[in-house]
């Protein structure tokens, strides 16, 4: 999934995975990114590339998240929502919205860390998609933020405020400063990010919904507007639906990139890169007491001109396009493949909750010990805390996983999940006479409980190599291993060794609301008393079965 050096083009989506409402920046000769976590632990992913095309996973900046009760069990959409990094003052910040709650920011002197605790800037129900502006020119501060009208009742407006310099709180109660209801065709205007150049104040933000909007932007000499407003980037003629929601970054040579994401179903929101320069044509609209006004304040006709940013190929998202003017970098890509050393999972790994003490153990060799943990919610995965999940990638592949059910009570049970609003897995459960078998089940969206998807099986010895082939679609078919897995080669080449099996029927991925499908490592119990026992991963991989090596 990384792009080779050596080819002068590269193709999108350069981060085929659900990077959900990505943001970006330059600091010096590096570039970071952090997209939406929502409800899973650890938070606010931070990535890091040297071309804008070959990204890694360097760390997270929120390891909780705040307040604890609420997120003891899984609020798969809720959390944090379109977060905002920026660099000022020597230090890296990061704002972002809790539907529920508010405003926060957190703030490191490094990328990766020491991170601040959740600091809350602005409470309320609503406020989302919050992004700060240090101004040099003046030394003011400001922030802009968006509204969910699922908890507000109010949406398609961008409120302003003065900010204090030092990020902790606002000055002021805010004023609409973009109002979508006043611009003709605008609905759901949203993500906005927040800049200063070339003497205006600048707004990125999409509006139209994710599967079909498109990135607008908007200028004003003065940060409370008026605003005019031009679509810089929109579906055309193109494949890609929806594009739109992203950051603006400048290279040390001065070209212009945008970042934003493509609404992908299963998938989630994969991340494409797109050429942008300045330069594009007049604005379309008037200042506020116009008949297609978008700004706050009343006044004359705004100024018009040049100097709009257009991104892609004359606003519409390119496929492919000449690389960045960056020094080659080698391939690389998020990691997915994990051997957990020393029983810890590699940072691609998040929690759907909170994590407790006792979830994981850590030890001296390889391979994941989950506690089976006891649950009255064993018959849903979805209610689980204690899932351990990565993002399902955007292309085909296989995914495979060893598993091994240690010591344990009746009922004990995990295994190799495809997690979303219905959700599938296949894993080994303990049963009443001890014996360990293999297990297939699955829920659908409006089920409350999961059932069979195959019968039950014997695995002797309690073990299992695991897998799932997800074709395109996000289409997953489960099979399984019972034989000698310890003694497994992997060849590397897809096709396994050992004898694997189908099992069920095909299971088509679905996503949450917000969250694209998950895959997921579990172990559990039901109810009852005492330590239920343990479960063993090992050798987690993920094939992909189309290359992309020249992306």
């Amino acid at each position: 999934m990384s792009a080779d050096p050596a080819e002068p083009v590269y193709r999108n989506p350069v981060l085929d995975a659900d990077w959900s409402d990505p943001d970006v920046i330059r600091v010096g000769d590096d570039f970071y990114l952090t997209a939406s976590s929502f409800g899973r632990v650890p938070g606010l992913p931070l990535l890091h590339s040297r071309d804008l095309v070959n990204w890694t996973l360097v760390g997270h900046a929120l390891q909780r998240l705040e307040p604890e009760s609420e997120f003891a069990a899984p609020r798969h959409d809720c959390g944090v929502w379109a977060p905002s990094l920026r660099h000022h003052d020597g230090r890296f910040w990061i704002f972002w919205g809790d539907p529920d709650r508010g405003v926060f920011q957190v703030n490191a002197p490094e990328i990766r860390g020491p991170w601040t605790r959740p600091h809350l800037v602005k409470a309320g129900k609503g406020l989302i998609d919050p992004c700060p502006l240090w101004d040099d020119e003046t030394g003011e501060a400001y922030l802009v933020h968006a509204w969910a009208k699922s908890r507000s009742g109010v949406k398609n407006r961008l409120t302003g405020h003065r900010m204090h310099p030092h990020g902790t709180e606002l000055l002021d109660e805010g004023k609409v400063i973009v109002d979508g209801d006043r611009i003709p065709g605008w609905f759901t205007l949203e993500g906005p990010k927040l800049y200063r150049h070339d003497g205006w104040f600048w707004i990125f933000a999409p509006a139209g919904g994710v599967e079909t909007g498109w990135q607008g932007a908007f200028r004003s000499r003065a940060f409370f507007g008026p605003y005019e407003e031009k679509v810089v980037l929109e579906q055309k003629d193109t494949d890609v639906n929806g594009p739109h929601q992203g950051g603006w970054v400048r290279t040390p040579s001065g070209e212009d990139w945008f970042l934003h994401f493509q609404q992908r179903g299963a998938y989630g929101r994969v991340v494409h890169l797109q050429p942008m320069r300045w330069g594009g044509g007049g604005s379309t609209s008037r200042s506020w007491g116009s008949p297609r006004s978008s700004g706050a304040e009343s006044g004359g006709e705004a100024e018009s001109g040049g100097g709009w940013p257009v991104i892609g190929d004359d606003g519409a998202p390119v496929a492919e396009h000449r690389r960045p003017d960056l020094p080659p970098q080698p391939p690389a890509a998020p990691a997915t493949d994990d051997d957990f050393p020393g029983g810890r999972p590699g940072r691609q790994w998040q929690w759907t909750a909170n994590p407790r003490d006792g979830w994981a153990t850590h030890h001296s060799a390889d391979g994941l010990r989950l506690t089976c943990v006891r649950t009255p919610d064993a018959h849903d995965l979805r209610a689980l805390p204690n899932v351990l999940t990565q993002r399902l990638p955007g292309t085909p592949c296989t995914v495979e996983v060893d598993l091994r059910l240690d010591d344990g009570e009746p009922g004990a049970r995990a295994g190799l999940a495809v997690l979303g609003d219905a959700y599938s897995w296949i894993g080994l459960q303990r049963g009443p006479d001890g014996t360990v078998r293999l297990v297939h089940r699955f829920a659908e969206t409006v089920a409350d409980q999961e059932r069979d998807a195959a019968p039950p099986r014997p695995a002797p010895g309690g073990r299992a190599r695991l897998r799932v082939d997800i074709d395109a679609g996000a289409r997953c078919r489960f099979s399984y291993d019972t034989g000698d897995t310890a003694n497994t080669a992997d060849t590397g080449d897809g096709a396994g060794q050992g004898g694997f099996r189908p099992s069920g029927q095909v299971f088509a991925a679905t996503p949450w609301r917000w969250v694209g499908a998950l895959l997921g490592l579990v172990a559990l119990a039901p109810t009852g008393q005492g330590h239920a026992g343990t479960a063993t991963f090992t050798q987690f991989r993920i094939r992909i079965q189309e290359k992309r090596a020249d992306r």
